[in-house]
């Protein structure tokens, strides 16, 4: 079984009252809670937290799933739908108030596939989250409705994405809807000749280097504006 705990590097209250562990770094005062995909805490997700830190973020990481971390799609379902989904919005609350206690003043959300709906969800129910960057990840109606949200929000999408009811261009479009009923501060970013999970380095036959680069450029600018003081 592999294990998350050997990148784990701190830890702090999340749902329940329960210790959630997580991966952190960086310094400075905008902080970014980087959600991961359905996979786990894997090396892709410390990877992800060491890139934004390295843009000037603090970041940390939850590991929602406590140390299990899956090593095919199958494992990945079992682990995403045993998910507490509520429970790992309260993982992310505790991680936004971790960054806030090492002195950040405003925190985002970035989260990649299952970590994209969560990063929705959340910048509709959490309470200390200002912006949300969502990537190829669309939460179910049941725990969130997209336009409720009260935070800027920009969501990036392959267009050759197949996953339908998820991610897929069909489900982009019924998003983009529901933000413009609830008049969200939304951007929605598609991008041509790429499909799901296209930032993931580790995954050759998903990773398109240019639009990762190009939608990293605009993410990174987004939290810039949108988590200054």
């Amino acid at each position: 079984l592999a294990m998350a705990s050997e990148l784990v590097n701190v830890s702090f209250v999340g749902k329940n009252e329960e210790n959630c562990p997580g991966y952190y770094a960086g310094e400075g005062n905008k902080g970014l809670v980087v959600i991961q995909e359905w996979w786990g805490l894997n090396q892709m997700m410390v990877n992800y937290v060491d890139f934004f830190a390295s843009k000037g973020f603090v970041a940390v990481c939850p590991d929602l799933y406590r140390g299990e971390v899956a090593t095919d799609n199958e494992h990945a379902g079992h682990l995403m739908s045993g998910l507490d989904w509520k429970g790992a919005i309260s993982d992310i609350e505790g991680a936004s108030e971790f960054l806030k206690s090492k002195g950040c003043k405003k925190v985002g959300v970035i989260g990649f596939c299952m970590g994209g709906a969560l990063s929705i969800a959340s910048a509709v129910l959490a309470k200390n989250i200002s912006a949300s960057a969502p990537f190829y990840g669309i939460p179910s109606a049941e725990l969130a409705n997209p336009a409720d949200c009260k935070i800027p929000i920009q969501c990036h999408f392959g267009n050759d994405d197949a996953l339908a009811g998820f991610s897929d261009p069909k489900s982009v479009d019924a998003l983009e809807q529901k933000f413009k009923e609830g008049n969200v501060n939304y951007e929605i970013h598609r991008y041509d000749g790429a499909g799901h999970a296209f930032t993931n380095q580790l995954k050759e036959e998903a990773f398109k280097k240019e639009a990762r680069d190009l939608a990293f450029e605009r993410a990174i600018s987004f939290f810039e504006h949108n988590l200054n003081e």
